[in-house]
């Protein structure tokens, strides 16, 4: 290869590799300004279904089986401080101190995990609403990654009441039953706003597997875990977000 060869090859791939840099750029330029634009319109617009609801009812679908989706929206308000307090018990006691990530919880659930054969999740209720909201549910490292990204966009655009109402609004309660005020419709008759403290307990016992666990006809292992519950909620503090 000549001199001239040699340069052509070099300045050849000096401008491959600065359309490459140019393309990453902005791809994350475009990334970032989208999914920001994305969280801060949530903040105020409430999300009409989730990447799992449109799972679950692709599969009824193509199972064959009558389509099954269930979901109201209510506000914050409308949803009973029991149930907040039951979740807040159930699947993260410390959801008002952290920043979405709580690492005391991820070494306990570590910990835990060694010695038993049943694995336990150390997620907020923060990054559980940001995979259910803007993720799909699958366990990949990519997938966790984008998690923790979008738990610390939604902390940092939303506040903590915002957070729980999308939570409690969105999450799968049952088979084809999505947030509060459905779960407690069907299984209590009742508006969310009204349920007790150990009906709110028995909706959390049911997570995380709400369509192998119904609060209205509660196992053994759902009284056990209602009473645990029930334990928890009466020594945490006052809930203030």
């Amino acid at each position: 290869m000549g001199a001239l060869d040699r340069f052509n090859y070099t300045d050849s791939m000096n401008i491959m590799l600065r359309k490459l840099w140019l393309g990453f750029k902005w791809t994350g330029l475009i990334f970032f300004v989208t999914s920001i634009s994305w969280v801060i319109i949530l903040k105020w617009i409430n999300p009409p279904m989730t990447y799992l609801m449109w799972k679950r009812t692709v599969q009824q679908v193509v199972n064959g089986k009558p389509i099954r989706f269930q979901h109201d929206w209510v506000s914050f308000e409308h949803i009973s401080p029991n149930l907040t307090r039951a979740v807040i018990a159930s699947e993260d006691n410390r959801f008002v101190e952290h920043f979405g990530i709580d690492f005391e919880s991820i070494q306990k659930a570590m910990r835990f995990n060694q010695r038993s054969k049943r694995t336990k999740g150390g997620s907020t209720i923060s990054q559980q609403t940001a995979k259910n909201i803007f993720l799909w549910p699958n366990r990949t490292y990519v997938r966790k990654g984008l998690e923790l990204y979008f738990t610390v966009l939604i902390e940092a655009f939303w506040s903590k009441e915002r957070i729980m109402e999308v939570y409690l609004n969105m999450i799968e309660m049952g088979d084809g039953v999505y947030g509060a005020e459905k779960a407690a419709r069907i299984h209590f008759n009742k508006p969310a706003s009204q349920l007790t403290r150990a009906e709110s307990a028995l909706i959390a016992s049911s997570l995380p597997s709400p369509r192998k666990r119904n609060p209205s006809k509660p196992s053994g292992y759902m009284l056990r875990r209602q009473a645990q519950i029930l334990n928890v909620m009466n020594k945490l503090g006052p809930i203030e977000f």
